[in-house]
Parts: C-alpha cells; structure tokens; sequence
C-alpha cells in the first residue's frame, strides 16, 4: 500500500499558516496562498504565512468565496484544520458585502442586514457620521464623511461595499491611438485591457480600486486606458517630476490628448488643465508644520472625474485624508507590489478601493512582457578594524557600519567587470557611500542634488550607452525609463523594505530587444544584523517565485588594485 504524501500546510489556530517547501505540492500551495495570505517571514525550508482580515477581504473583492479557502487549506493542509481557523475565516469574508453605501431619495445610507447593524450601534466613534436610523436595515449618514466613514469601519473590522456612485467630472474626449507619434502600431496588452475593465465597467457605481502589475509591465499604460474609459477631467499624481515628464510623454504618445490639454503641477511651472499631473511632494508641502498644505487647493481646481494615484504604495498620510474627502470622485491606484510597510494599507483598501487586478510577476516573466531576472546574495566580510567599530556601537550605527562596509566597492568593481558592456546601476542608500562608490568606479553620480535638467541628460547619455555604468540613490526608485539596464548591484537599502527591494529590481525588468535576460546583485555585510534586514527585504520577490542564490566573497586585504572574487 503506497505511503501517503505528507502535505505542505500546517494551519495554526490563530490563522498562522506553516509552509514547508521540503514537501511536495508546495509550489500549488504557495500559489493559492498568495490570493488571500501575507507573508510574514521565510526562514530555511519552512515559511511563515498570516491570513488577515485584509487580505481575505481582498480575495471577497477578488471573487473568491470561504469555501475555495477552505477548501485548499484542508486539501494541503498536513492536519485537519482547526475549527477556530475555519471559523475566523467565515466571519472575515461574510463581512465583506454585509455592509453597502448607496444613495436613496437624495440621502447616503449605510445599509445592512438588521443583525448587523445592531452590531454597530456600541460604537461611539461612527456617532459624528450618522444623521438619523431611518429603520432596522438603514442608516442615515453624512454624505461629505463617506471616506472617513469608510476609514472607522474597516478600523472596527467591517469593510464597506461602496456602491453610492460617483459623478462623472468635467467632460473630456480622449481616446487611444491607434499607431504611437512614432508610427508604430499601439493596442492594449490583453492584460492591460482586462485591467483597465475590471477598474471601470461603464456603470455608475464602477470605478474605484488598485491595479497591481510588475514593473516594466504598463501600469502607466492601465491608467493612461482608464483615463480614456472615463473620459473626463483627470487628477494625476506620483512619486517625481521624472515621473511627471514620463507621465505627459506616454499621454502625447498613446493618446488623442493635444500638449495644451496636459497640465505640469511641480515647481514653478503650476498648470491646471483638463489633465493635471502633480507629485505627491507639491500637495503635501507647507511651509510650517501646522500650516496649511500649500496646493490642496488643486483637488478643487478643476471638476475631477478620475484621480489616478500612481505608485498608490506611496500614498503619504495627508494624501489619505485629502482622499477622503473626494469619494465622489472615481480613483484608481497604481503599483507593482501593494505592500506598505507603515500600517496603512486598510487605509487604501477603504479609501482608493479594493484591489481588481493583478498579474504576478513571473506570469508576466514567462509571457515575456518583461526580462528574465536571476538575484542574487553575496555576503561580504568585514575587515577587522570595521568589525571592531561594528561591534563597539549602538543598534542603529552598526546598521549603517554594516551598509557602508568598504569591502563592499571591491565586490561592486569586480561585478562590473565581469558584466563589463552591460549597462549596470550602482543603487545605495547613504550619500556618502554613493560618492565614493562613484569616485572609485569612475563613474557619473545622480542624487537629489542632482538638478533636473542634469538627471535628463544622465538618463539620455545611459540609455544611448554613452554612460555604461550610473550610479544612483534612492531618487531612482520609482518612475524611472532605464530600459537597457541590465545589471544592478545594491550597496545599502532602507533596511528591511520589500518595497525597495521589488522597485530597485524592477529597474531591470523592462523587456530587452536582444538578450531579454538581467542581474541583480545585493551586496550584505556577513555576520551583522544587515542580513536579517536583507531576507526581509527579499521576502515579496521571494513569493513572487524569485530565488535568490546566496554566494560569499573573498575580499582580499592589502594594496587598492586588489579586488574581490564574489
């Protein structure tokens, strides 16, 4: 008689998932784990899942039911699965849709099942919202706190299906070329088509939620066919005036918008037109800490009928609560991984929308929509007057003692070398560092310090191959058009980001015309507590089906030529 396969899964009470990834069917596992868990941690061949209210909220939203969780939770699980995991599991997703807003007569009511409505009659903190309980099953509520309505009650554990409308904006004809300013053909990636659909389905109560693609993949794209969906007046905001530029350029370039209907809101160059790109930094600027945010006033420039918040990861708090305030308005968020590392991702489910789309990034991989990227590890040793000074400081020094290891430039040049004629970034987190980094390699160095007009070139000269290594902070994040980079070694980071770690690797992914293949490197002190930060760091590319493999340099002491062997 054959032996039972021994299953992946073992579910905790507390709805803490144990994958083991020695056991086969682990990959299967993994896979449907991801629609309705988060990652916690992965440690050795067993890792660590947490099933969330949130992230099962996300699954009902995605059109999953209790009974698909269920159901493969038991298929893999190694034992029977406990009654109060099954049980916490039925609460969190009947709680999705018990709870609707919607306009009648005139009048925004909260609407519920009776039962459920009592539930929420303790709650103090919703009193400032409700006018009046018209009956049982209904609630009067303040029509200008439909966001901050919104906000408590997922805070109190009952997401709300907001199905109240939302007005259609200033009116605006746009609509997709057919062939790019360049003269090449241009149509919608079937992706990007269903994305687009699945955002705003030409009805009145559509249009609010996240879509979630890799990087290289046209997030821009998604929007840029949202924008020409709605069809009105449009809001859109992002991470830098790089971005902004990018932004403009696509809309000339995909779009039947003419250059005067698209408004640049950064700097000195403040225009308000039909489309209105800003950067998250302008709305949230002032001039004093408790003074008034300067350019709030942009959200009621124009009659907006689509806020595009593009990078939605970022979303700083005082965009959350101008946000809000506009839940009549139709928003879209974009990002490539929609993990927050502040505690405020409920924040954008309530207030930007559920997530309704999402393609993994080695979907997107295999499909060959962007390159094929191996990573990798190397630990580097510390020479031994840096690992006295290391061990001699405080927590937070020793961090960055470890991130700015000298050794480390050694292993970086010998990179370089070896992948000599591809074009390679150099990413750090500390000025420092990067200066010298860029004076030992000889290479240009692009920082906040670097003026606008100076990055444009930099960018220009790399892309043309002119620059064949740049060396870049953290300002290269996000937003940046480097499609021929095709090696990036990371010297620092911000600690455990996965965030960071998803967008510096997702410098890399746009799709190659030759060798549709990158590398990249992340150099972590051995022996510090900069290896902890760096496994969290990797843990979403991790889930995403990207292996880092794990390599050791030797560094070798004495004269300045003599370099490392990674």
């Amino acid at each position: 008689m054959p032996t039972q396969a021994i299953q992946p899964l073992i579910v905790q009470s507390d709805l803490t998932v144990l994958l083991d990834e020695r056991m086969s069917g682990a990959d299967a596992a993994r896979e449907k784990l991801l629609l309705f868990a988060e990652t916690v941690k992965r440690a050795g061949t067993v890792h660590t899942y947490k099933i969330t209210p949130l992230a099962l909220w996300h699954a009902a939203a995605a059109g999953l039911r209790e009974a698909d969780i269920i159901g493969w939770l038991s298929r893999f699980g190694r034992y029977e699965l406990p009654v109060q995991a099954a049980a916490a599991i039925r609460i969190h997703m009947e709680r999705f849709g018990q709870l609707t807003l919607a306009m009648h007569g005139g009048l925004l009511l909260l609407r519920g099942k009776a039962d459920v409505m009592r539930q929420l009659e303790p709650f103090a903190s919703l009193a400032p919202y409700v006018l009046e309980r018209v009956d049982a099953e209904s609630w009067h509520v303040l029509s200008e706190s439909r966001g901050l309505l919104k906000q408590e009650l997922i805070r109190l554990g009952y997401p709300v299906v907001d199905r109240a409308g939302y007005h259609p904006g200033e009116k605006l004809e746009v609509k997709l070329r057919e062939y790019t300013l360049a003269g090449k053909p241009f149509s919608l990636r079937y992706y990007q088509r269903e994305a687009a659909a699945r955002f705003y389905e030409d009805d009145a109560a559509s249009g609010s939620g996240v879509v979630v693609l890799p990087c290289g993949a046209g997030k821009t794209v998604v929007g840029i066919a949202a924008l020409a969906r709605v069809s009105s007046a449009t809001l859109i905001l992002t991470s830098s005036r790089t971005s902004v530029q990018q932004w403009k350029a696509e809309l000339l370039d995909k779009t039947t918008l003419e250059e005067r209907q698209i408004g640049e809101y950064v700097g000195s160059s403040k225009q308000v037109r039909p489309v209105t790109i800003a950067t998250y930094n302008m709305l949230t600027h002032r001039k004093a800490q408790h003074a008034e945010y300067t350019h709030i006033r942009l959200f009621g420039e124009r009659d907006w009928g689509l806020i595009i918040y593009d990078e939605v990861h970022l979303l700083p708090a005082p965009v959350f609560r101008m946000t809000a305030e506009l839940q009549a308005t139709r928003r879209l968020g974009l990002t490539a991984a929609l993990v927050r590392e502040d505690g405020c991702a409920e924040d954008v489910f309530a207030l930007i929308g559920p997530k309704q789309y999402e393609m993994h990034w080695k979907t997107a991989e295999s499909e060959r929509y962007i390159a094929e990227v191996t990573c990798t590890e190397i630990r580097v040793p510390m020479q031994e007057k840096t690992a006295e000074r290391y061990l001699e400081a405080g927590a937070r020094m020793r961090l960055r003692i470890a991130a700015e290891n000298p050794e480390k430039m050694k292993v970086a040049r010998s990179l370089l070398e070896r992948h000599k004629g591809k074009p390679a970034l150099v990413i750090g987190q500390y000025l420092d560092q990067l200066h010298e980094i860029a004076d030992y390699i000889n290479a240009p160095l692009l920082t906040g310090e670097v003026s606008q007009a100076k990055r444009k070139a930099l960018y220009s000269k790399f892309k043309a191959g002119e620059i064949p290594v740049l060396v870049v902070s953290k300002v290269a994040n996000f937003a940046v058009d480097l499609p021929d980079a095709a090696v990036a070694i990371q010297l620092s980071g911000s600690y455990g980001s996965r965030q960071e770690e998803a967008q510096r690797i997702g410098r890399l992914l746009r799709p190659k015309q030759e060798d549709n293949s990158a590398c990249f490197y992340t150099l972590v002190s051995d022996n510090t507590k900069e290896t902890e930060f760096a496994l969290r760091r990797q843990t979403f590319m991790l889930e995403q089906g990207y292996a880092y493999e794990r390599r050791h340099a030797t560094v070798l002491d004495g004269a300045d030529g003599e370099e490392a062997r990674p």
